[in-house]
């Protein structure tokens, strides 16, 4: 039934998007998001392990055909351009996680000091590099299972919030503050247009005349899967993920540079219908049992690291003139890890910056055990 509803509720999406104006304009990413949300709290998916697994399971299986899929028709000549303002973007982002995370330690981790840093020091790795930091990180700082399931229960649910936030109206409640993204206009495959991309994205999927280049698309991505899976295993067990995500992209944008591979149509429609897939499975994680149970202290430490870091991160890009796509999709990349990249560039209807919001996620990935480490050592000296 969970893959059922994962595979069918994208296509009942995309032809509601295209059916009805309206829905074309709130976007199907968003309407995923809602619906998953929705079949989550309501009780109609089973809330248990065994479930839950099978959703990640999706998740993880969509994401590896998403990337190369989103990819294959890269511009590099438009990564150059943007490269500058993503660097600055993630030096804003982790100094907005250090800045909220060491707030939130002075406002609530004042009784058990030790306990909050190391709290400070997990949140700080998964905001900055993922899931995979915040478990290395437990070991690293000795954190001990029921803080540890807290800590990850009340950081699912409050990047879900802040998931929602910024896919359904960051973009809007941004740009009052922040320049919009410009794209390079003689490039017409840099930005997909919002008014056009809900149609094109069902009309590439369903028009007979597609079909070739659809099935060309899916053997160049799971060629890509297979090479990347292959040099992925050569490396040990626990960096197999980052490994994974790191050359699945790499290779896609080099098969990018064949003009020939690059210009095999629908591939970025293609590589949506597979987000979609993904953020129903993601979505449909949401519980009215993780949302119950509440320990205040941790809770309120986890939600100002959240929501400071967004805000503070904000803030800087507005003094330094960072625009709104690019904000939001570093955001998105450090606090949700790599693969929300293309979640977020499908959402924005910019593929552009979907490339650079990756490798922001990798060097996350590289980088948040370390930041986690030392930032866990510096609250406790601010205790």
């Amino acid at each position: 039934m969970i893959i059922a509803l994962c595979l069918l509720l994208p296509l009942l999406i995309l032809w509601l998007t295209y059916r009805f104006p309206t829905l074309n304009k709130v976007g199907s990413i968003i309407i995923a998001y809602v619906i998953g949300c929705g079949l989550g709290l309501t009780g109609l998916i089973p809330d248990d392990d065994a479930t839950h697994a099978l959703q990640t399971s999706v998740a993880s299986a969509a994401i590896p055909f998403a990337i190369p899929l989103l990819l294959l028709s890269s511009d590099l000549k438009s990564w150059a351009r943007l490269a500058p303002s993503f660097i600055k973007s993630t030096i804003f982002g982790i100094l907005g996680c250090a800045l909220s995370i060491s707030i939130g330690f002075l406002l609530y981790g004042k009784e058990n000091p030790e306990t909050f840093a190391n709290i400070g020091g997990m949140l700080t790795g998964l905001y900055t590099g993922g899931n995979a930091n915040l478990a290395s990180l437990k070991i690293a700082l000795g954190v001990d299972d029921t803080t540890y399931i807290l800590v990850s229960a009340y950081s699912t649910v409050m990047s879900a919030v802040y998931l929602f936030f910024v896919i359904i109206i960051g973009k809007r409640v941004l740009l009052l503050l922040l320049p919009d993204f410009k794209s390079d206009k003689t490039e017409e495959s840099v930005t997909v247009k919002l008014e056009n991309h809900e149609r094109e994205l069902f009309l590439g999927l369903f028009r007979k005349d597609n079909l070739k280049d659809l099935g060309m698309a899916m053997l160049v991505a799971t060629a890509i899967i297979a090479v990347g899976a292959g040099i992925a295993f050569l490396f040990p067990k626990e960096a197999f993920q980052s490994i994974f995500i790191l050359s699945i992209s790499l290779l896609s944008v080099l098969a990018s540079l064949h003009p020939r591979i690059r210009g095999i149509k629908r591939t970025f429609e293609a590589g949506t219908f597979f987000i979609l897939i993904f953020s129903i499975a993601v979505a449909s994680q949401v519980s009215l049992k993780t949302l119950s149970e509440v320990e205040p202290g941790i809770f309120m430490f986890t939600t100002v690291a959240t929501l400071g870091a967004l805000l503070f991160h904000v803030l800087l890009s507005a003094i330094f003139r960072i625009d709104t796509d690019t904000t939001l999709t570093t955001s998105i990349s450090l606090i949700c890890s790599p693969p929300f990249a293309p979640v977020m560039g499908s959402a924005l209807h910019n593929k552009a910056v979907i490339g650079p919001g990756i490798a922001v996620g990798l060097f996350g990935y590289a980088v948040g055990t370390y930041l986690g480490f030392g930032i866990a050592k510096m609250l406790l000296l601010m205790a």
